[in-house]
């Protein structure tokens, strides 16, 4: 990837057209807004568009930047290496994207019983901390496979190279985020995420938990040309800034307001343009995202990945942080494009959800209308797998299913064992006792046992 261009600068075009008033007061009152048809572009990409008639690029560009002015909201907090504040807009584009994640992320909102239910919640965390574990740990370079990774982190197996070792790292932070997001963000906090993020997978393991020293010679440069795309500031600021960032983070005042996604946003951004670390920085930033969002109450972020939609387009991400540094320190890029990765990954999660609630309807009504299945099952039967549907990953033992039911020992592990048999069930130890546990593809052996008989696993008949 290349750096964009930097944009002309307003002074410069001002002065530009100082000779030509009449023109400037035209571009001022074309009605030219911020957003050139809904977009808000950079001028590496506006220069490329076809200009309004009558305009040209610098004219239709110094028409936008000052349509811009208006809007954009300094964060005195946030500053760059040469001091200066870095800015935002809320153009109608991120005020509608904020209401989007606002009615669909935090506070009462309507989702299905499926989520609501502690154990099926708990269910859903640990996916969505699985997903996020894997796709930040890829975008950073992990070569293990998603199916792999998944089988590592539901067995806890131990790591088996770096790239595993990274995932691994990746889910025990979101772990920690978890129990821990309650506190105020401090530096130690975030030394800490960082330690956890590259435990056994640096060359050298003193920085695991350090800022980096100023003897590290820190460059983000392009992987295929080596062309350099940012320089962090000097490590002698980092402690400093980090405390900033911390008091950003902390900041609960409306004097002046920023919403708290916007701020989660740029907690994100700015941990990845202060590159506080020699390696972690692009996972610890999107932990601290994480942490603002869990801290501020959009509880249902909880259950969504965003690095799974970054990691489809990561150049866009890496093109969000140039924007912002080649044109002013105007941050709204960056918003826009996390805003627009938050939508989609939460529209993604509403749809897994609806399909996890057919199924579950499915399966009951296989239940409730399957000859077949109330010939081989009795009542008890039906009752644990109607309920292995409604709660998946529940664990079942013999003495529990005895009290339930108010059976012997003797009836109820008959119960359980003949659910194995038909391959609803699998049965494993846990000490000295078997507990039973429903397969993740119950529907389809229920299908399979309608159709005519006796399942294997994946719900082929035997």
């Amino acid at each position: 990837m290349r750096s964009p261009p930097f944009p002309p600068g307003t002074p410069e075009l001002l002065q530009k057209f100082g000779g030509q008033p009449n023109r400037l007061i035209e571009l001022i009152q074309s009605g030219i807004g911020g957003q050139p048809n809904g977009a808000y572009l950079h001028w590496d990409e506006l220069r490329h568009r076809p200009a309004p008639p009558g305009f040209r690029h610098e004219e239709w560009w110094l028409a936008t930047r000052l349509a811009r002015q208006p809007m954009a909201r300094p964060l005195l907090l946030l500053r760059d290496k040469a001091g200066r504040s870095f800015s935002y807009c809320a153009p109608d584009s991120v005020q509608s994207l904020l209401h989007e994640v606002d009615r669909n992320a935090a506070g009462d909102i309507q989702i299905p019983e499926l989520v609501t239910t502690p154990q099926n919640r708990d269910r859903y965390i640990v996916r969505s901390l699985m997903e996020e574990a894997i796709t930040s740990s890829q975008l950073e370079g992990a070569a293990t496979t998603h199916k792999v990774a998944k089988d590592m982190l539901q067995r806890g197996r131990k790591p088996r190279d770096r790239g595993e070792q990274m995932i691994m790292n990746n889910y025990a932070a979101m772990q920690f985020i978890r129990d821990h997001y309650r506190q105020a963000l401090t530096p130690g906090i975030i030394l800490e995420l960082q330690r956890i993020l590259t435990t056994e997978t640096l060359d050298d393991a003193s920085a695991a938990g350090c800022w980096r020293r100023p003897d590290e010679d820190i460059t983000v440069a392009d992987i295929r040309s080596n062309e350099t795309l940012h320089i962090p500031p000097a490590a002698e600021e980092i402690p400093a800034r980090m405390e900033l960032l911390c008091r950003f983070a902390n900041d609960r005042s409306d004097e002046p307001f920023v919403h708290p996604v916007v701020r989660a946003i740029l907690l994100h951004f700015m941990l990845g343009y202060d590159h506080p670390f020699a390696d972690g920085n692009g996972r610890t930033a999107r932990a601290l995202f994480y942490w603002c969002m869990a801290q501020r109450g959009y509880w249902l972020l909880e259950l969504v990945s965003i690095s799974s939609v970054i990691r489809r387009a990561p150049a866009q991400y890496v093109r969000a942080y140039l924007y912002t540094e080649t044109d002013d320190n105007d941050t709204t890029y960056f918003l826009l494009h996390q805003l627009n990765a938050l939508k989609q990954a939460i529209a993604e999660l509403h749809e897994y959800l609806r399909r996890k609630v057919e199924e579950q309807r499915h399966a009951q009504q296989l239940i409730e209308h399957s000859p077949a299945l109330r010939e081989r099952l009795n009542h008890r039967q039906l009752a644990l797998i109607d309920h292995a549907i409604r709660n998946p990953q529940s664990v079942y033992r013999i003495d529990r299913h005895q009290s339930s039911h108010h059976v012997t020992y003797q009836t109820a592990r008959t119960d359980l064992l003949a659910l194995v048999d038909l391959g609803l069930l699998a049965k494993s130890k846990a000490g000295r006792a078997f507990i039973f546990t429903a397969p993740e593809d119950l529907r389809a052996r229920l299908e399979a046992i309608k159709s005519g008989g006796p399942v294997t696993a994946a719900g082929r008949l035997r």
